[in-house]
């Protein structure tokens, strides 16, 4: 995976880019009403793109599943230590392109100071990046030509996006099928909120001078009023929870691997049988 240069450093360069790119179009943002959706713009465009270009190692993870298999063939290991072991060697660079592109970009845009509010940013954009990862790996297995892998996990993030509470507000959204449940398995939603808590709470803005004036707006009445967020529980409950599903989808992946390896012989059995 390092000597992988499409895998690993493309992508960094192109996260780089990224960061240089949107920390200059929102460069130092204020502290003004105006800022307000600025930050949510930053947030999500954060969230969406930098996300979505995990699609970019898919290739390599449909090539990662090839080798996998042909190993676990000759018996060298089996699903558990390749879960593990494609966990472990991921997480380092993950966290890479979290941070690096993260501090140049939260510092370019101006968005609130503080380490512990920068660690929380970094944390929960690797958090992000594993979790699809994770969910690439799925669709790998199921999907094995990598043109086709692309698409269908273009397609299940951009559904997760358009459910993630920022292009259509939470109460805004069609109850059956949107929001229940799409909305409440969209990883977006706890990613963009947590970020949102982090960037808010215990920040004042001026309102808006045309309907207000002289009048200053605490950051938990836009989360509460303007984002509609979920204000019942901590920030890092939201990490949690991505964190949670993170596993949910590596223990998924193992699970497919198990029952494809149990299922794929009985198909060739009757195959055979039917030939005859």
């Amino acid at each position: 995976m390092h000597r992988d240069i499409g895998y690993y450093w493309m992508r960094l360069g192109v996260y780089l880019g990224i960061g240089i790119c949107l920390g200059t179009i929102f460069y130092q943002v204020g502290h003004s009403y105006s800022s307000i959706q600025a930050r949510c713009e930053v947030i999500m465009y954060t969230t969406a793109l930098l996300t979505f270009m995990a699609i970019g190692g898919f290739p390599s993870f449909v090539e990662d599943v090839k080798v996998f298999r042909r190993e676990r063939l000759s018996g060298h290991y089996g699903v558990a230590e390749f879960v593990i072991s494609n966990t472990l060697s991921a997480t380092p660079y993950l966290a890479v392109i979290a941070v690096i592109p993260g501090a140049m970009l939260y510092y370019l845009t101006g968005l609130t100071k503080g380490p512990d509010r920068f660690a929380y940013f970094v944390v929960n954009l690797c958090m992000c990046t594993l979790l699809v990862e994770s969910m690439m790996m799925i669709i790998a297995v199921i999907v094995p030509d990598f043109l086709m892998g692309i698409i269908v996990g273009a397609g299940v993030q951009g559904v997760m996006m358009l459910n993630g509470g920022f292009f259509r507000l939470p109460n805004e959204l069609p109850k059956p099928v949107w929001k229940y449940p799409c909305y409440y398995i969209s990883f977006h939603k706890y990613a963009v909120q947590g970020f949102y808590k982090n960037e808010f709470i215990g920040q004042t803005f001026p309102s808006d001078q045309l309907v207000e004036k002289n009048v200053t707006i605490s950051g938990l009445r836009v989360l509460q009023e303007k984002l509609q967020v979920e204000m019942g529980y901590s920030k890092w409950v939201n990490i949690a929870i991505l964190c949670g599903m993170m596993v949910l989808y590596r223990v998924m992946f193992f699970a497919i691997v198990k029952i494809a390896e149990e299922v794929r012989p009985k198909l060739r059995g009757m195959r055979c049988k039917l030939c005859k």
